[in-house]
């Protein structure tokens, strides 16, 4: 697929001609590469290979008590449906994602199937509802004022502000769990680092790796540490001490990661694996001039700000925090979306856009992220295709029995290892704690460690993996809204992915010896 150039038309190569010269005369011209294929290409591939795998994995299910598996119970089933149905689960995984519907046609002959699962709706509504937001503000100019402003008064301390940023962002991911959240700050965050003199790989990585590091080592966090710990039959302060070690290096180790990246492309542009575009020389030409903000700007920013400010609060489950003065909203998707809508139109009537105005900067805003509210939709088919095929359990129990038997030091690591491939088909952190803690959990006890680092390794691995996975909608939805691609991304953190490994297997090692 194409990005956005023409391939020229083929001809016959001449033998043994000799290299053609570039037009400054300085080399030889370099053969085309082709293009890497954009996030709806992967997440395609991706879905139509796991499809097929349906057919060579053997179905089977485990009996479920509260929507949670039972260990011991996997059995295999019989799935009557044919080739023509199955391909009718294909054809529809897209919109049985965006709706949450699964066991649709699968046949089962026995009971207890998936029958519901977290459609992509909510997340699909918010993604346009934040690009309304995000549009309304910008046609009101305080926006973009408002970050030429701040990179003026920042410019001489960057770095420390980077830093401050990714901090704040893996605070989210290792207390709530920060996740699709994160996709309402790509619209403030690009054209802050672009007038800080970054790239786009920047200004993605702060929030993505951000995020994606405190998850990963996620202390108190109730949609993976709660619900797994609940599973394992343990308290959540249960192995906090660990997390939070963990929490702290990583973060660390990501930071200087990323500020390395930063000050490297600052010395030579060239090096950037996201070369600026017209539009991104705009932007940053904008945030050198002088800026003066109006007493109208100024409340649209107040107003911008507040809006995330809120979200932020409304989402976070204070009670399980133990903080009893604050309200626990526990606001999720459908309400933040209302939010949004609710805040552009303010911001476009303060703004003085007027009604006719912020009515069409509201459409245009919902129409410019509907690309990323669409691979969203595509990555959560991924989940419906297995549900349908019921050999998301037969993995599950593939994985069990291969930790059985090892040593304490062992175990832990492997425990690592097994999540791995099913954090990939299960994107979900809570998903994947309800599925495989009650099977997995057990096993410390054989091991002779605390069920505690089995949740730690469980999550470890879920948060590594939902760094990179092309099934994570928070990978490909924020690629695409910061115009990063995939292939660009992985570039990046390659490193960054193979530090993180030998970091977090020590930290699991240690944890087994202390035990």
């Amino acid at each position: 697929m194409s990005l956005g150039t023409t391939p020229a038309t083929p001809t016959a190569p001449e033998p043994a001609a000799e290299p053609a010269a570039d037009k400054a005369g300085t080399g030889p011209t370099k053969r085309r590469r082709l293009p890497f294929p954009s996030a709806f290409t992967v997440l395609i591939g991706v879905t139509v290979a796991v499809w097929a795998l349906t057919f060579v994995l053997p179905a089977g299910r485990y009996e479920t008590k509260d929507g949670s598996p039972l260990p011991g119970t996997y059995h295999s089933v019989e799935v009557t449906s044919g080739f023509w149905e199955r391909l009718g689960d294909l054809f529809l995984s897209p919109v049985n994602g965006l709706y949450g519907v699964t066991d649709t046609q699968s046949g089962l002959t026995t009971p207890g199937g998936t029958g519901t699962f977290a459609g992509a709706a909510g997340v699909f509504l918010f993604i346009l509802a934040v690009g309304a937001f995000i549009t309304v503000t910008m046609r009101t100019g305080a926006l973009t004022a408002g970050v030429a402003r701040l990179a003026q008064r920042l410019r001489h301390h960057r770095g420390v502000l980077l830093v401050v940023l990714l901090a704040v962002f893996s605070l989210g991911g290792t207390t709530y769990g920060m996740a699709e959240e994160t996709l309402g700050f790509y619209g403030l965050m690009i054209p802050l680092m672009l007038g800080l003199g970054y790239d786009r790989m920047v200004a993605a990585t702060v929030i993505m790796v951000g995020a994606g590091v405190g998850t990963l080592a996620s202390t108190v966090n109730p949609f993976a540490t709660g619900v797994a710990s609940d599973s394992a039959g343990i308290g959540t302060g249960d192995g906090i001490l660990l997390r939070l070690a963990m929490w702290v290096c990583l973060t660390a180790l990501a930071a200087a990661y990323v500020l390395r990246y930063a000050r490297r492309i600052t010395a030579d542009p060239t090096r950037s694996l996201t070369p600026p575009t017209e539009d991104d020389r705009g932007v940053k030409a904008e945030a050198c001039g002088e800026v003066t903000l109006t007493r109208r700007q100024r409340t649209v920013l107040g107003l911008f700000a507040a809006t995330f400010l809120f979200m932020i609060f409304a989402v976070v489950p204070w009670s399980d925090l133990h903080i009893t003065f604050l309200p626990t909203l526990g606001w999720y998707f459908p309400e933040l979306a209302a939010l949004f809508i609710v805040a552009a139109i303010v911001v476009g009537l303060i703004g003085g856009l007027r009604e006719k105005g912020t009515a069409e900067a509201i459409t245009v805003g919902a129409g410019d992220f509907i690309g990323a509210a669409m691979i969203v939709m595509l990555a959560r088919g991924v989940t419906v295709i297995m549900n349908n095929a019921s050999v998301t359990d037969t993995v599950l129990n593939t994985l069990h029995s291969a930790v059985s038997g090892t040593s304490s030091g062992v175990f832990a690591v492997l425990m690592f290892g097994v999540n791995l491939p099913l954090a990939f088909f299960v994107p979900s952190s809570s998903g994947h704690a309800a599925l495989a803690m009650p099977i997995l959990a057990p096993l410390a006890d054989f091991a002779g460690v605390s069920r505690a680092l089995v949740v730690t390794a469980y999550q470890s691995a879920s948060g590594w993996v939902n760094l990179i996975t092309p099934t994570s909608a928070v990978v490909m939805g924020g690629l695409a809204l910061a115009r990063v691609r995939y292939d660009q991304y992985l570039r990046f953190m390659a490193p960054l992915m193979g530090m993180l490994l030998v970091a977090v297997a020590g930290f699991l090692a240690l944890g087994a010896a202390v035990s």
